[in-house]
């Protein structure tokens, strides 16, 4: 695993992770937060070890935590006993770490997973980070947030884009390029109604410069995802996966994700004084 794309799964496990569970504003998820670091520390430190057992057995220890994550999935729709759009986005985000929990486990072993290379594998990790939990829990916020038809679009689209590019790893690249239409689509709608959120709010200027530029980093970023899945379909020129991770990704990781849920945590507090509340 390159020293960048490491960085960028260290920045997911470590902070991106229990920052977006902690404005789901669910108490039940309290118990997973608290506990996180003991999970997400191994998984940080597999990174920089040679693969094999020890690396693997650090990479169990946060596949643990991302299934006791996933777990917290079903419960949540037992509870809530809703398919509104909002839930389905919020329960992609619950679920997605352990898709990228089950490539860690295989690339740091270093066996290959129903066929994928050791580099796709090490790329499923971060995707599935931001992509997957980043994307579709900003997605529902803003859903949440804003919850006329481009809410309620964005949050439908972006698990389903999501859910496509992963079944297009195995049926081929035209469903996967289906996928990067879908998820673009949804979150360039993210992108909209955060501009919108920046002025019908008017927050503070540090807050809407983290909006604005978790808006504008979509705008470029999902772009790049739609060259290179159009590329890989059609047979046409497109950037290399080490270009891709060193623009998409590290514009989705800092730009997107992370400056999108400092936002809304500041946008929360600002709402919420006293308190989050599910």
């Amino acid at each position: 695993m390159s020293v960048l794309v490491g960085l960028i799964v260290v920045l997911g496990m470590l902070v991106i992770v229990p920052l977006g569970l902690g404005l789901v504003g669910d108490p039940a998820l309290d118990r997973t937060r608290r506990l996180w670091p003991l999970f997400a520390v191994p998984g940080a430190l597999c990174l920089w070890l040679p693969r094999g057992g020890a690396a693997t057995v650090l990479a169990l220890c946060y596949a643990f935590g991302t299934l006791l994550l996933a777990a917290q999935a079903p419960r949540r729709l037992a509870r809530t006993r809703s398919v509104r759009p909002v839930e389905a986005a919020l329960l992609t985000a619950l679920v997605a770490p352990s898709v990228a929990a089950v490539a860690l486990v295989a690339e740091r072993s270093g066996h290959e997973l129903f066929g994928f290379g050791l580099g796709i594998l090490a790329l499923t990790v971060p995707h599935f980070h931001f992509a997957g939990f980043a994307a579709a829990l900003v997605a529902g916020l803003v859903c949440r947030a804003q919850d006329g038809a481009a809410g309620r679009f964005a949050a439908l689209s972006v698990p389903l884009g999501t859910l496509l590019v992963l079944v297009g790893y195995f049926t081929g690249d035209l469903t996967e390029l289906a996928g990067a239409v879908v998820l673009t689509a949804g979150m360039w709608t993210v992108a909209l109604l955060t501009w919108r959120t920046v002025r019908a709010t008017r927050p503070d200027p540090f807050t809407r410069l983290l909006l604005a530029v978790s808006a504008g980093v979509l705008a470029v970023t999902m772009v790049l995802a739609l060259s290179w899945a159009l590329g890989e379909a059609a047979g046409l020129p497109h950037p290399t996966l080490t270009w891709m991770a060193a623009t998409h990704g590290l514009g989705n990781a800092l730009g997107f994700a992370l400056c999108a849920l400092l936002a809304r945590r500041r946008l929360q507090d600002l709402t919420h004084p006293e308190g989050r509340t599910a």
